[in-house]
This record gives structure tokens, sequence and C-alpha cells, in this order.
């Protein structure tokens, strides 16, 4: 090979290097956190911080400059879309406390199996949090993407199985209520709350297909699912799409999922009409009814208001929890709502039989004088954003209020690259 070649391949090379890894001299081993509380006491407060810098992907650990607590922290930074994201778990957010963290790169040694794990089963995926089973993301078995089962952090699962499976003492009623879901009843007119494989052929149906899955991430901290569905009318033709993120977080005394999505208007405008059927929405184990045939069940309902059962129904919020046993054990279901949302805060499609949505656009339903349809123009879009906590005990001892603080006002975190 000729010089001339050989230094245009040394220079194509470089070009690639340079491409795929940054200049040597912008990507930091180690950084700097500081963490300001926001004035509330918290336990757990997942915190996701975009990366102004690069950063190395990878897990990094870190013990805090205090002599409070010796107990080190651990990190997770990650790529998604193009860019770079810091994710950790503040153990202890404590009124206006501020304290400084040093992360490096995690050594082998200090590193665990504990984390969340992604899983691929054919188009599906299933979700292990320390090695356990936690929710399966199942894109291909229904007329909509859902979550099931999702196990509560008394090792049972919440949402009620059917109709996927058929469990003693459960209730065996509206077939398209498949444990975790986003979908709405009408949608330029047609219907993809209603829409189920099991329920009677209706020529309004339409249905959610998942066109892509855009990251998948797992690590100590996060596991991360992005993906696009579009909206489809009976005909084939797409309504409108979306694209959603999921984040689930291992925390210890609550299982935390935070679900995103931005419904976008691609081909002409789209029209939410106004129903109850929506929006975001868990069918809850039937253990956990509040009223059983006209008669009081073991369930509690408890939004921010402190309005409780079925006179939370309708009302808007930026909080309901829902309570009631399951196998034996009290344990809850909370939806924080958060303020950048839209229509913060949302009404609630909250049911005494366990059904359990936040819906921002059934106002009439819901006993409003404001008509709730809402148009998005074409080409443009709206986002919903909710937490949901599954945890033990009821309301107060799982300081349902202090977890919406941490997720609607969260502490402020500032990094700085060394």
């Amino acid at each position: 090979m000729h010089a001339a070649a050989v230094q245009r391949l040394a220079g194509i090379v470089c070009a690639l290097l340079l491409v795929l890894t940054g200049p040597a001299a912008a990507w930091a081993e180690s950084f700097r956190v500081q963490v300001r509380g926001n004035g509330v006491e918290m336990s757990e407060v997942p915190m996701v911080v975009q990366l102004k810098s690069p950063l190395s992907a990878g897990v990094y650990i870190a013990q805090p400059n205090t002599q409070a607590s010796h107990e080190p922290m651990v990190a997770q930074v990650y790529a998604d879309e193009g860019k770079s994201y810091l994710a950790m778990i503040l153990g202890a957010a404590a009124g206006n406390n501020t304290t400084t963290y040093r992360f490096k790169p995690a050594s082998p040694s200090e590193r665990t199996n504990s984390g969340v794990a992604l899983q691929r089963d054919g188009a599906n995926i299933k979700v292990i949090v320390d090695g356990q089973l936690f929710t399966e993301y199942l894109s291909d078995s229904a007329t909509k993407p859902y979550y099931s089962p999702v196990i509560g952090p008394n090792g049972a699962a919440i949402p009620r199985h059917y109709p996927m499976k058929k469990t003693a003492g459960e209730d065996e009623d509206h077939n398209h209520q498949r444990s975790l879901w986003f979908t709405h009843g009408a949608v330029n007119g047609y219907d993809f709350w209603g829409s189920d494989p099991l329920n009677k052929p209706n020529p309004k149906s339409g249905s959610i297909k998942e066109t892509a899955k855009k990251t998948l991430v797992d690590g100590p901290v996060l596991g991360l699912i992005r993906t696009t569905d579009d909206w489809l009318g009976p005909d084939g033709k797409r309504v409108c799409e979306d694209e959603r993120v999921v984040r689930i977080y291992d925390t210890k005394t609550a299982r935390v999922l935070d679900f995103d999505v931005t419904v976008k208007a691609p081909d002409g405008p789209v029209t939410f009409g106004d129903t109850k059927e929506g929006m975001f929405g868990l069918r809850l184990a039937s253990s956990m009814d509040v009223m059983v045939k006209k008669k009081k069940g073991n369930g509690k309902i408890t939004n921010a208001e402190g309005i409780t059962d079925t006179d939370t129904w309708g009302k808007a919020s930026p909080w309901v929890d829902y309570v009631g046993p399951v196998e034996g054990q009290t344990v809850g279901v909370a939806i924080l709502n958060h303020p950048d949302s839209f229509r913060y805060p949302t009404t609630w499609h909250v049911r005494e039989y366990g059904l359990f949505a936040a819906n921002p656009f059934g106002w009439h339903d819901f006993g409003l004088k404001t008509p709730g349809e809402y148009t998005v123009p074409k080409g443009e879009s709206i986002g919903f954003r909710y937490r949901v906590i599954f945890h033990k005990g009821d309301t107060a001892s799982a300081n349902v209020p202090g977890a919406f603080k941490g997720y609607a006002q969260p502490p402020v975190v500032d990094v700085e690259l060394e």
C-alpha cells in the first residue's frame, strides 16, 4: 500500500474514533453532585438529571461529604436519544439540607447484581428488579400495549390478573381493562379504550400498535423503555402516534414507575373526545374494591384534598391513592400527576370496583360545565406525565404527600464534572 493511502486510511480511522468517542479531554472520569433539599422530609427520591457536558456511560459510586451518613450512593449514567443522563436514588432528602457527593467509576468489586434488568422475550420485555420479576411489557397480545403482572413490594400482583388469566375471587368484567395501560375512548370518533380481542367487534374500535423500541437501558438505578406507537382506526389508517418513556427504579421501600407519553398529530388534527373512558389506568385486584355489590368493601381511595372513596370520582387532584388488602397485607397504588402534564391537575376516572384512571378529558361525564374535548392541531403534540408508586401500608404510612413533593418539586441537583 502506498504511503499516501496509508495516511488516508489512518485519517479515516481517527475520524471514526472521534465520532464514536469524542475528544478524550471532553469525557470526565469523576464528578461532584450537590443536592439541595426541597423542605420536605422524604425517604427515597428517584432522580434523573440531563447532563450538560459529556460523561462516560456506566456505574459510579460515591460517599456523601458528611458525617451523618456513611452509606455509599450508586449513580448510573446512560444515553437516550443522543443525550446523556445521570440517574440516582436519594436515600434521604431532608428539609433544606445540602449534601455533596463525589462520584468515581465503580470498580468490579463495588458493583453488585442488584438493580433493574430488562429481558427480551420476543416482542415483549420482562422487567426484573433485584432478581425478582416486577412486571412485563406486553406489546403483541391485545389491541394496545400494557404491563402485566405488576408485582408490589409485598411480592404479590396488585393489578387484577383477569382477563390475562382467571383467578379465584376476581371480578371478570371489562375485558379491556388489562392491568396497566394508556389509551382513550374517543379519538377522532374511534374507541381505543373499549377495544379488546375478547370484546364484541365494534366498527368504531381502534388499536394501538408499537412501531419501535427506540431505547432500552438497564442498570443498578433504573431500567428505561422508550417506544413509539401508531393509533390505528378500524380501516388501518393512522389517527395519531405516541412516544412513551417508562422508567422503573430500584427503590427499596416501594416500587416506583414513571410513565411519560407524548401524543403527536402528524397527519392531521386529532380530537380527544369528552368521555369518561380514559386514559392512563390500572385495574386493581378485586380484594381492594371499595364497594362490593353496594356494600362497603375493604378498599379506600384518598386524593390530595382529603376527599375519599366514591366522592373522588371526577374530581381534579394532583394525586390519588388507592389502598386495600392483597393476599392478607395492606398495600396501595398512588398515581401522581406531574405539574408539566397536560391539564394538570388531572380529573380522575376512579371507581369503587378497582378501576383507577387519570383522565383529563371526561369533563361532561364528571359533571363539569365546560366541555372537556381537546383538538391537537396537525404537527403539534401534547404530553402526559405520571408516577406510579406501589407501596406497603396506607396513604399516611407511605407518605404519599411527601412522595408527590419529591416528584413535582424535587431537590435541586447540580452536577460539576472534574
